[in-house]
């Protein structure tokens, strides 16, 4: 029987080294809820066993029910009958299976039925299941939804669904994106009005929605249409059953699974979130950090799927008398694939783990759960405003890597079994054609470095760097520490470059390669403290901390060459405008 926690060694790693017990610690209000759920752990050593014994299950569940159905469901994909999207039968299998062993309310209080585990647990639950099946990864994957009603809609509300939530009885969609508003969300046009009764009413087009056939969805639109940008937007819950229609599914590349919808909205119910004026500003930003983490999670599910095929591949399949993972260029491209996920999941984990920490800060000064030495008070505002400064650096970043590994890695894969990979006889052609867009929603890679390379220029890296360096590395560590440490005058000089220019154009022009020698310099830290560990995780560290010296070196030289031609040169490097 496949299990694909227990089979990961990576992540079982993980999930025996990060400090999870801390992670309770945030979740849990002195484990009160001990006293009223039977279910409820007593204490730290419970909680972490419980999140154990739950991703045992999820992997069973990926391995054993989700996997051998994804193909089928590819093949079959979803369509539309009635104003109602028909869902492959795999698919409704697999939610089914994922509702009756109570893994939809992952995070959510176990008042209204859910788990209460936090992200790091939920972002590991994600990659297992995208490992099994990248499309029922969408739908698994919007449990965001939840989060978002139960952080800010009435009691009248949360009661009303969250426990349809945690049951599996209803799937939901952020809606977001229009025809002519994709990653500017301010420049929404879908009207929100409100009769003489109170009651609002949407109107409006859709496009590009995620499971947007769900049965809840929270809607993006314009309450004041007097006010332009994010300040005129507010948030808003409707029933797809209360007259919405669906107008399109959407012909993709990948994930067929996951029904893409185009929505049209013609005197809709609906109920506001919160309170008007804060849909954008505050309601769907609070969103980003969990979904660029969910994507993160993603995209290493998909990569882990596409490198466990090639691996098995690259031992098995002769030529030349040998098996081909003897060929060193293959063996080359099946460790640098290995190391690459293995990097990245360091990233996206360290992103959620302290996700979870910024979260159990806020709902304690949400909760006025507040102690009454005033000082400690002080301190814990400090720390919650540097762990959001970090988490806008990290959560772009997470999602950055993973993205961009994941397309690299399944690109590999079907490299590694040549004409075989291109076949459909393989996965690895349907893991390359989900990995695709990683890269692109929420928030394509561009998008992503704008948000991250921010906080790079701030110095929150920096001082990550420099809270590294401070702990004590001995033995081949120190050696290993002190290459990190040299890159970093070189990355800082570099930093020092970019402020010196006027605006912020030559920033935004350099920014992925800020970012990605940002990256490879934390990451290596994370690498390098893992392998106090084990001697596997040593070897990882060493290919990979000599490998970025040099990259991040030609990535500095390149920020400070003071090289604009991409912008004054365009027009001659870019060619002419085709007229056909």
């Amino acid at each position: 029987m496949a299990n694909f926690f227990t089979d990961n060694q990576d992540i079982v790693f993980l999930f025996e080294h990060l400090d999870l017990a801390r992670s309770a610690e945030a979740m849990e209000d002195s484990y009160a809820d001990a006293q009223h759920f039977d279910y409820a752990p007593a204490d730290a050593a419970e909680a972490v066993e419980d999140y154990r014994r739950v991703l045992e299950m999820v992997g069973e569940v990926a391995g054993d029910f989700i996997a051998p159905r994804a193909e089928d469901i590819d093949r079959t994909g979803n369509r539309i009958e009635n104003n109602r999207c028909v869902r492959p039968v795999g698919m409704d299998e697999c939610l089914d299976v994922l509702g009756k062993a109570d893994l939809m309310g992952f995070t959510l209080p176990r008042k209204y039925g859910g788990l209460n585990f936090p992200s790091i647990i939920y972002t590991m639950a994600t990659e297992i299941v995208s490992r099994g099946d990248a499309g029922l990864m969408n739908i698994f994957g919007l449990q965001g939804i939840a989060e978002t009603i139960n952080a800010f809609a009435s009691d009248e509300i949360k009661d009303e669904y969250l426990p349809k939530f945690c049951e599996g009885e209803v799937t939901g969609a952020m809606v977001l994106t229009e025809p002519d508003a994709g990653s500017d969300l301010q420049a929404v046009k879908l009207k929100a009005t409100q009769d003489e009764k109170g009651q609002w009413w949407l109107n409006g087009v859709k496009r590009f929605i995620t499971n947007g056939c769900g049965e809840v969805l929270l809607v993006l639109a314009r309450s004041e249409p007097d006010r332009a940008g994010g300040l005129g937007l507010s948030l808003f819950i409707c029933n797809f059953s209360d007259g919405v229609k669906l107008r399109r599914l959407e012909d993709k590349l990948g994930i067929h699974g996951s029904p893409t919808c185009e929505l049209q909205f013609d005197d809709v119910p609906a109920r506001l979130i919160g309170e008007r004026q804060r849909g954008l500003v505050t309601y769907v930003m609070a969103l980003m950090n969990g979904a660029r983490v969910g994507i993160a999670a993603q995209s290493l599910g998909i990569a882990q799927a596409a490198y466990q095929v090639a691996r098995a591949y690259g031992a098995t399949r002769r030529q030349f008398e040998v098996a081909i993972e003897k060929l060193p260029a293959v063996a080359d491209l099946l460790a640098e694939s290995n190391i690459d996920i293995q990097a990245a999941r360091a990233m996206a984990y360290e992103a959620a783990y302290h996700v979870d920490l910024e979260n159990s800060l806020l709902k304690k000064f949400e909760a006025g759960q507040l102690p009454d030495d005033k000082a400690l008070v002080k301190q814990m505002r400090q720390e919650s405003r540097r762990l959001k400064r970090l988490n806008a650096m990290l959560t772009p970043m997470a999602k950055y890597i993973c993205s961009e590994m994941c397309n690299r890695v399944s690109y590999n894969a079907i490299q590694v079994l040549g004409g075989s990979g291109y076949m459909r006889d393989y996965p690895v052609e349907r893991h390359y054609r989900d990995a695709r867009i990683t890269t692109i929603y929420e928030g394509t890679s561009q998008l992503q470095v704008v948000a991250a390379v921010r906080g790079v220029m701030s110095g929150t890296a920096q001082k990550s760097f420099n809270n590294f360096a401070a702990r004590e590395y001995e033995g081949p560590l120190a050696g290993l520490a002190e290459k990190l440490a040299g890159i970093v005058p070189v990355f800082e000089e570099a930093i020092a470059y970019v402020k010196e220019q006027s605006g912020t154009e030559y920033m935004d022009l350099h920014g992925r390669q800020i970012v990605d020698a940002a990256i490879d310099i934390y990451t290596g830290y994370l690498l390098l403290n893992q392998a106090r560990h084990s001697d596997e995780k040593l070897t990882v560290a060493s290919r990979y901390i000599n490998r970025i010296v040099s990259r991040v070196k030609y990535n500095c030289e390149l920020i400070a060459s003071g090289d604009r031609s991409s912008l004054d040169c365009f027009e001659t490097l870019a060619g002419p405008v085709p007229t056909e």
